[in-house]
Formats: structure tokens, sequence, C-alpha cells
């Protein structure tokens, strides 16, 4: 009888058992493949998938196991990807809070990829969640291994050295817009964050999504300009971002990891701006003046090459004056 009182106590006093903080789905073969994959990136805009940027990311796994990473949602991508290419397997995990990119599932599911996606949604969330936990190591590590990679709206944003966090957003108002940035470069909503990812060929660069669409022209100069100048002073040579690559919706730059690109999509396009002969003065609470950005304009169909930082563009100039973008040559347009 006391025996029997004993172990009701123990049931009744024992911790609960929760269940895993992340969610993995996966379909496809139960075991990982043993392939060899080859880098490559796949920056896109945002909008409407591309069938261009999956095949990319799945040529490059070699018909390993493709791992799609989120914060929230479920695993829409995983019989999209699935029926678009002939891979082993696709997976869907999602890692929606710090305690989740702390289990050792996760980071053993990142190590056993052959190709790496994150999907859009909150940027705020992937830095917030995942830097610095084992999340990023095996990140990094996978990219180091050369494991390609891609990312998708909120997925782009951490892609560059810098990256555009969002942090400072608002659940009623989540996107920064030109107006606002051009109107205070120093504004709360402007936090940039350094090395989530260590991609080589994106080194010194940050991106932007919905380009066009969303007229963020404005807002990619103002963080361009944010990180050559800080509280009116020149950064550091070694700790400055000094291009800028803004991807249309519907539009995709595919990388090499020798810096070949070719931008793919039915969007506009994809816009590479150098700040390197950027200057000017920032003040906290007024209009950003500063300038001259040189813009090379590349549409679908056309490459680039990140390392040359030169290809088959339409080439202009941009300035900022009076918290407006402005053509410094007369005619053309900001697109």
């Amino acid at each position: 009888m006391l025996a029997l009182v004993l172990l009701f106590l123990l049931l009744v006093h024992a911790p609960a058992q929760t269940a895993p903080a992340y969610r993995y789905f996966r379909v496809g073969s139960v075991s990982n493949a043993t392939v060899t994959p080859r880098a490559g990136y796949a920056l896109m805009g945002g909008g409407k998938d591309l069938d261009d940027a999956f095949r990319f990311l799945c040529g490059h796994a070699n018909g390993g196991d493709l791992l799609v990473l989120r914060a929230s949602g479920d695993d829409d991508y995983n019989a999209y990807i699935q029926g678009l290419c002939h891979l082993n397997s696709v997976a869907t995990l999602v890692i929606p809070n710090r305690a989740a990119a702390g289990d050792p599932f996760v980071a053993q599911a990142i190590d056993h990829a052959s190709a790496v996606f994150i999907a859009g949604g909150d940027q705020s969330k992937y830095i917030n969640f995942w830097q610095g936990t084992p999340v990023q190591t095996s990140l990094n590590a996978a990219i180091a291994h050369g494991v390609p990679i891609g990312g998708t709206s909120a997925g782009l944003a951490v892609l560059g050295e810098y990256a555009y966090t969002a942090q400072g957003d608002k659940p009623d108002d989540p996107n920064l817009d030109a107006k606002t940035a051009l109107a205070n470069p120093y504004g709360p909503r402007i936090a940039i964050s350094h090395n989530f990812l260590e991609i080589p060929i994106l080194k010194g660069i940050i991106t932007d999504s919905h380009f066009a669409k969303r007229n963020r022209m404005g807002r990619l100069l103002v963080f361009l300009a944010r990180l050559k100048e800080e509280d009116g002073k020149p950064v550091p040579p070694t700790e400055r971002a000094t291009r800028g690559i803004g991807i249309d919706e519907r539009a995709a730059v595919l990388v090499e990891s020798d810096g070949e690109a070719s931008v793919v999509g039915q969007g506009i396009g994809a816009w590479f701006i150098d700040a390197k002969r950027a200057m000017g003065v920032m003040e906290r609470g007024r209009p950003v003046n500063f300038g001259e950005f040189d813009v090379q304009k590349v549409a679908p169909g056309h490459s680039f090459n990140l390392k040359a930082w030169t290809g088959d563009a339409t080439v202009y100039e941009l300035s900022v004056k009076a918290g407006a973008v402005q053509l410094t040559r007369p005619g053309g347009a900001i697109y």
C-alpha cells in the first residue's frame, strides 16, 4: 500500500512532459542522402515564389535534402518544392523562439541539410530567436561547407553581411517606408545587425526586398549612409558596408560562389548600388543629405558579377537632398 501511495505522489508531482518547441515536417525519404552539394545563393525579392530560383537551389543540392527554415507558419513549401525538384527529401523546420533554437534536433537538422531556404515573414524573429544560438552556428557551418542557401523577403533580408532587422517595427505598422527613413536616418526603426550569416560573396553588402513594388530605394540608401557614417563620424572601413542589392517582387538574383549572377523572374529586376563615393551630412531628426550613389539596374534575363560589381546593366547616379531621392542627371527614373 505504501508503495502505491509513493508512486501516486511521484506521478502527481512529476514535471509535465512538454512537446518540442520546434515543429518539423518532412516529405520524401526518412533517411538523409549522402551527397556533395555545390555552393550558391538564391536571393529572392518576395511575392509569388519563382520556380527558377528553387530549381537553382535544388540543382546545387545535388539530389539531397532541402530544409526550409521559418519562425512561424506551416509546411506549405514541402509539396511545392518536392513537386518541382528531384530531391531525396524536403523538410520544413519551424523555430519560433530561442528555446526551440537551442534544441539539439534543430542543429542536427541544419547540419544534415544539402540546401537551406529561409522563408519570408518577419526578420526580427530570425534575429531575436536565432542569433547567438546553435541555429546561427549551424547555418554558418553549412555555408562554410558549401551548402547552398536562399531566402525570400525577410529571408533575403538576413543573407547579407549587414541586415535590416525590423526590430523597431510595430505590429500595426510592419514595414519601414522610405519617407520615414529619409526624414530621420537615426530613427528607432532603423536597426541594422552584422554577421548573422557569413556568406563570403555577400561581404560588405546589405539587401532589401519588394524593392520597386514598395518603393524602398530611399530606405536602402539610408541604410548605406548609416553604414558609412554614425553620429556624424565616418565608420571605420573594416566595419563598413558600401554596397546594397535591392530586388523587386517576383524577381531573384541567383549567385554562384565565384560571384557570377543572373537575374530571373517577372519583376522589374534588381538594383546593385555602390556607396563608395557617397558623402554627406546626417543629423538626428533631420532629413538626409547624402550622395552620390552609383546604381546599376539589371533586368531579368541579364547577368551581373558581384566580385567585379559590373554587368549587363543600366547605369545611373542617385543623391538624397533634403530627404528626397533625386537623379543626378535629368531624365530617366529612380527605378
